[in-house]
């Protein structure tokens, strides 16, 4: 329970107001019933001749203000049953009874109405913890973690919480009070009884507080397991060309089936184990009361209490009525132990720690850009090194092409400069300042990205085109497209730049999709540019579409180039050879065919001659 409360801690205080008000209105909410319960007894003893007696009345603070508040209300019932006699006292009573059970009814309506807020606004909160927690990630937490899994906490860890826990908390803040209140008025009746009752209710309380830890454990178990099934069913909607290229629905059928088989026998056990908790606390409410019954008989019998028998049968009636809570109450604790299990999960992402971090005294950006300086800089995936010792200088407006086989650390080389992530040797500067002294928004706010996938949003032309450009216009938007040979097919559709592109861009070919990534570095108008493979995934027609529109985002404009594709980076002003993290050659194209090394030898295996 000390993990609920910490969750408790955690997301409540924007919310006291309404849970103030819930447990004002759950406390008003026993007393009524109490009161309520109180109308047996003068119906037991006046209405029945379970007792005679005669009242007299007692003026306020001629006794102790419970035995006068009692002894008044025996004796109007008495001068009622007098004067009007018992049929229509006893409706006066059931009246007084609807009337109290009205008022009980109401208030308890209005602690579930103010808890509502409470619940819906913590899960709401959690929501978007996560989602900026997201955002605000490094890419380096993407790379150990499966997306589907993280998709799965997102979606079915944290609609696990809202219906285990958030479901739970008007019964954790509605019983407990209505506990209280009636064992209070039970030690009031008897305090003997109330003690064995009290020596009774830690017993069954353990028995299900041992079950609930076995049950947040089988939760936890289950919640990872249908993570792992959330990123088999990613990769498959996203592999499914190559599935059916490779006829392998078999094998991917087989492989799902294995892990779905896996969950299916965790639910079980979870599910069992939550059946279980009605059962047993209905099996031990029923065991309490038969020793109470027992107990409290024994006590009247031998005379060794004060309780006459209907002050037992009101006292039983409480004690009953604290049974169903007390039983709410271990269903609800099942419930959050499988919910915190959830939370667990969600807590692995909101507590992940970003190494990309703003400095204390960030240093200002330069007013206009002269240089960036790699200095001696090495970075490693884990134990796996892949620079090693770089250093190279960038001026401004100059052009540097990066060459050189697949894994020879070139595009990690880029995604150090934005800081995706950060170096472990070395330093990178951008005139001199340390890019890890600048804050990481304004850093990237100079650069722009054009990558070999496309990566857009399904949203509309304008949408995409104007994505992290504040208040753009449209005539903006079309100078952009035009420059990026896009205009003239987001024309040519039902909606033009009102159009939707579909998921991914999937309405869009290849060459398209590039371009509109074009069209939007161009809008936002870096400083720095950083082109990684942006072509090499093109026809002939379409890379001719979109090299024409990167000769003019690139022109003037400090650029990084990763490239295959050698033809495209000809006319570079520096091209480096990279191979296994290092820069092993630069130089301009032709003085790098004269060298006749690393890059000679590219350039005869992609045959295009000096």
């Amino acid at each position: 329970m000390s993990d609920f409360m910490k969750l408790l801690r955690r997301f409540v205080p924007p919310y006291k107001k309404y849970l103030a008000l819930n447990i004002f209105f759950n406390l008003l909410s026993a007393i009524l019933t109490l009161f309520s319960f109180a109308l047996i007894i003068p119906i037991l003893k006046m209405l029945f001749n379970i007792e005679e007696a005669n009242y007299t009345f007692m003026p306020i603070g001629s006794a102790d203000i419970k035995d006068v508040a009692i002894n008044n209300f025996y004796y109007y019932t008495q001068e009622s049953i007098n004067h009007f006699g018992p049929e229509w006292t006893l409706a006066l009573l059931g009246t007084m009874l609807v009337v109290m059970t009205g008022l009980k009814t109401g208030t308890a309506y209005l602690s579930s109405y103010f808890i509502i807020p409470l619940r819906s606004g913590i899960v709401r909160d959690i929501r978007n913890f996560v989602y900026d927690k997201i955002t605000t990630l490094p890419i380096s937490f993407f790379t150990s973690e499966r997306k589907g899994d993280v998709m799965a906490r997102m979606s079915g860890d944290v609609a696990e919480i809202e219906s285990s826990v958030m479901s739970s908390l008007d019964m954790m803040f509605k019983n407990p009070v209505m506990i209280i209140v009636c064992v209070a008025m039970m030690i009031t009746i008897s305090w003997q009884l109330t003690i064995f009752v009290f020596v009774l209710l830690p017993i069954a309380g353990f028995a299900m507080g041992r079950i609930g830890k076995r049950l947040k454990a089988k939760s936890l178990a289950s919640q990872t397991q249908w993570g792992v099934m959330m990123s088999n069913i990613e990769e498959t909607l996203g592999g499914l060309r190559i599935i059916k290229a490779f006829n392998a629905e078999g094998k991917v059928k087989n492989r799902f089936h294995e892990e779905n088989e896996k969950f299916y026998h965790l639910s079980n056990n979870v599910a069992r184990r939550q059946a279980l908790a009605h059962p047993m606390s209905e099996f031990l409410g029923t065991a309490a009361i038969a020793l109470v019954l027992w107990f409290g008989g024994s006590l009247i019998l031998s005379g060794h209490t004060s309780m006459d028998a209907a002050g037992f049968i009101y006292y039983m009636v409480i004690f009953y009525s604290i049974i169903n809570p007390a039983k709410d109450l271990s269903k609800a604790a099942y419930s959050i132990q499988k919910g915190l299990a959830s939370m667990e999960r969600v807590d692995k992402i909101l507590n992940a720690k970003n190494p990309i971090t703003d400095p204390s005294n960030p240093a200002s950006l330069p007013k206009q850009l002269k240089s960036i300086e790699y200095k001696d800089v090495s970075f490693s995936y884990g134990t796996n090194e892949v620079i090693k010792d770089v250093s190279l200088t960038i001026p401004a407006g100059a052009t540097v092409a990066l060459v050189g086989q697949s894994g020879s650390g070139k595009s990690t080389l880029a995604d150090l400069l934005p800081r995706f992530y950060d170096v472990d040797k070395g330093e990178i500067t951008v005139d001199g300042t340390d890019i890890r002294n600048l804050k990481v928004h304004d850093l990237r706010s100079l650069m722009g990205n054009v990558n070999q996938e496309a990566i857009l949003f399904n949203d509309t032309f304008f949408n995409n085109i104007a994505f992290g450009v504040e208040n753009a216009t449209l005539d903006q938007v079309i100078e952009a497209a035009k420059i990026a040979n896009a205009h003239e097919f987001i024309m040519a559709t039902e909606k033009g730049y009102d159009t939707p592109i579909g998921d991914r861009g999937c309405r869009l070919s290849g060459g398209q999709r590039q371009r509109l990534s074009i069209a939007r570095a161009i809008l936002k108008n870096p400083t720095i540019l950083i082109l990684d493979e942006a072509t090499s995934a093109l026809d002939s027609e379409s890379e001719k579409l979109v090299q024409q529109a990167l000769d003019r985002l690139t022109k003037d404009r400090t650029t990084l180039v990763i490239a295959h594709r050698l033809s495209t980076i000809r006319n570079a002003d520096i091209i480096c050879v990279m191979h296994q993290g290092r820069i092993v050659e630069s130089g301009t194209h032709d003085e790098l065919i004269a060298i006749n090394g690393y890059y000679k030898h590219l350039v005869d295996m992609q045959s295009i001659g000096s």
